[in-house]
């Protein structure tokens, strides 16, 4: 670990704390916490239920919250991972204003008449780099 690991860790914890609010309810609810790649993921019933509710544009398989990843499933979480991780290192150089610009993102897209998903330059970068991890394998 090196000097700007914990400030990482630290600049992304606001967003990294909402995440962690489904930490117990997951677990009673017969979900699965892991810790992969210093990122937490959570699946199950709880995590599934949250992510109904969070729909962008269709159904959603897995959010990230700071180093906090929301999964419906674990093998969807397993399939979305490296765009995941995208989205953790977007946390950690964004912090707490992750939330606030990726949702200004989505709104300049819809403005636009563009897709407020697929077209928020967030995700374009996590869709970019997710198709260059898929390509290595």
């Amino acid at each position: 670990m090196n000097f700007t690991t914990p400030l990482r860790y630290l600049w992304a914890f606001p967003n990294t704390a909402i995440g962690l609010l489904l930490f117990f309810p997951s677990l009673v609810s017969g979900g699965r916490v892991r810790c992969v790649r210093g990122v937490l993921e959570i699946t199950g019933n709880a995590a599934a239920w949250v992510l109904q509710r969070v729909s962008f544009s269709g159904p959603v398989a897995a959010l990230t919250l700071g180093h906090v990843v929301l999964g419906v499933d674990e093998e969807r979480l397993e399939w979305w991972r490296s765009h995941e991780l995208v989205h953790v290192r977007q946390y950690e150089q964004w912090g707490p204003f992750f939330i606030p610009a990726y949702l200004f993102s989505s709104l300049a897209a819809r403005l636009k008449g563009k897709d407020s998903y697929l077209d928020n330059r967030f995700e374009a970068e996590a869709f970019s780099l997710q198709l260059k991890v898929a390509t290595v394998r």
